[in-house]
Parts: C-alpha cells; sequence; structure tokens
C-alpha cells in the first residue's frame, strides 16, 4: 500500500515536471516566433528605406541629366558643348546602372551613391562656368550696345557737321556770290542819240554797277551778257559759257578786275540783224550765277 502512494506521488509529480517543460517549450517557441516576426518587419521597413534611397538617387540622376541637356541650349562653344555631352552621357550610363541594382545590394547603392556625389560636384562646377560665361556675354553684349549707340552718336555728330559744313558752305557762296545793280539799258541809233523806234536801232548800250561784296574773293570776272528777242532767241555775240550743266550763248563778254569794292561795267552790242517790235530781255551773268536781269519795249 505504501509503495502504491509512493509510485503514485512519483508520477504526479512527473506529470507537473512534463506540463511545466511543455509550458516552457510552449513560451520558447512563441518568443521564438514574435521575434521573426519582428525580424521580418525590420527587414520589410529596411528594404522599403532601401527603396526610397534607390528612388531619390534615381530622380537625382535624371535631375543632372536634365539640367546637362539645360546648359546646352545656353551656350555657343563647341569645346564645352562636347564636355556636357560626355557628362550627359556618363549621368545616363549611372542611371541605368542604378535602375538595374537591387535595393538591398548594400555594396552597388554605395558606390553609386559615391559617383553621385562625384557627378554632383562635377554639374556644380559646369554651372559656375557657364554662369560666368553668360555674364561675360552679357557684359559684352552690354559694352557692343554702348560702342553702337556711341558709334551711331558720333555718325551723327558728323552727318550734323557735314550739314552744318554744307549749310555754311551754301550760305558762304550765296554770300559771295556778285550782283549787278542799277541796270540801264539804251538802244542808240547810228547818230549815238536815243532810238526810239526798232527800225532805228542800231546798237545796245547796257550799264550796270557790280555791288560792293567784302566776301566774294578779289581777282579777274568775266562778265556775260545775254539779249534775248521777243520771240526768246539770243542776239549771238559768238560764243558760250557755262551754266548749271549746260552751255549758254552770250550776246556780251566783259573782263573784268573785281577788288570788292562797288564796279561800274558798261557793254555794247551792235546789231546786225533785222530786229522785230516788243520786250527785249537783258540777262547778266558771272560765276556761273544769274547776278542780274532787266527788260526795255520797242514799238515799230
Amino acid at each position: 500500500m505504501r509503495r502504491k502512494i509512493v509510485l503514485n506521488m512519483n508520477r504526479k509529480i512527473i506529470f507537473v515536471v512534463f506540463v511545466v517543460i511543455l509550458i516552457a517549450l510552449a513560451g520558447g517557441v512563441l518568443y521564438l516566433i514574435n521575434s521573426l516576426k519582428e525580424q521580418v518587419r525590420e527587414n520589410e521597413q529596411m528594404l522599403e528605406l532601401a527603396e526610397m534611397d534607390k528612388l531619390e538617387m534615381q530622380n537625382e540622376y535624371q535631375n543632372f541629366a536634365r539640367q546637362y541637356e539645360e546648359m546646352k541650349m545656353q551656350i555657343n562653344n563647341d569645346s564645352l558643348m562636347a564636355q556636357l555631352e560626355v557628362q550627359e552621357k556618363r549621368t545616363q550610363e549611372l542611371l541605368e546602372e542604378l535602375r538595374r541594382t537591387k535595393a538591398n545590394d548594400a555594396a552597388e547603392i554605395t558606390r553609386l551613391k559615391k559617383e553621385l556625389a562625384t557627378m554632383r560636384e562635377v554639374l556644380r562646377s559646369y554651372v559656375l562656368q557657364i554662369d560666368s560665361l553668360n555674364r561675360l556675354n552679357t557684359e559684352l553684349t552690354t559694352q557692343n550696345e554702348d560702342l553702337r549707340r556711341s558709334n551711331e552718336e558720333q555718325q551723327q555728330q558728323i552727318s550734323n557737321l557735314a550739314s552744318e559744313k554744307e549749310s555754311l558752305s551754301d550760305k558762304v557762296a550765296i554770300a559771295s556770290q556778285l550782283d549787278a545793280t542799277a541796270i540801264s539799258i539804251q538802244a542808240k541809233n547810228k547818230k549815238g542819240k536815243p532810238a526810239k523806234k526798232i527800225g532805228d536801232v542800231k546798237k545796245f548800250q547796257i550799264s550796270f554797277n557790280i555791288a560792293r561784296n567784302v566776301t566774294a574773293a578779289a581777282g579777274n570776272r568775266s562778265i556775260y551778257v545775254r539779249i534775248l528777242k521777243p520771240t526768246g532767241e539770243v542776239l549771238a555775240g559768238g560764243g558760250s559759257f557755262p551754266f548749271e550743266n549746260r552751255n549758254l550763248e552770250y550776246s556780251i563778254r566783259k573782263d573784268i578786275e573785281y577788288t570788292g569794292e562797288e564796279t561800274p561795267v558798261t557793254v555794247y552790242w551792235d546789231v546786225a540783224e533785222m530786229l522785230v517790235a516788243g520786250q527785249y530781255r537783258v540777262q547778266i551773268f558771272a560765276d556761273g550765277k544769274n547776278i542780274g536781269n532787266s527788260s526795255i519795249n520797242f514799238d515799230k
């Protein structure tokens, strides 16, 4: 009986120990499962962060490529253009490498991050270089515009001076032009007396003064007198003189010495043809200019 009681006690103890062991094992298994779940969550979070990091790197590489393309549009320098194309191509190659790399490939991702840092510095150097070139071009453009305006102003000044000089020359030419005043036309008969009828006229006497002009150059002058019949024909004197790009026939030529002071002049024309009644006009020329005009009428 006593032995039976001891045996039952041992069985109870063994059962309790077994239950305790089962409970301990169950707790350990549960803990292990929870630990594995936590590890899985952490791995998933790390992979998600790695994917985000990779995406940020891709965006930055794409931004670099876009900036290189924009910079190429801002320059007109073949050497610099070739350098930018090389860097743009290198950026595209690294971007493709990054796209093919798995996010959990730590070694490759680290290498591409270092490449990204290098590319960032290279891009910054080109940005500074192009900015400097653009500022220089702007300064040169401004200087060229200033030079152009200055040249236009100088040309305008030269043109104004030329116009002023031409105007002054015209004024001097006008001021120095001779002027015939007090023009008198007399018709003489064969006795040298005034003739009233056209049939009695044998000689024309034309008198006038070359007015005083201190601006006119002193020296010898040729004075040309034209006598025009009522029909417009010139009473010929055997010669011509230049006037406004053509030659005019004259009736009388008289050479005088002009000193700038008033100079009286008298010329004669002997009638050598039949005259008709009407108005006879007298035109006086000197230095290629018409310096005086007058007229006289004759009855039959």
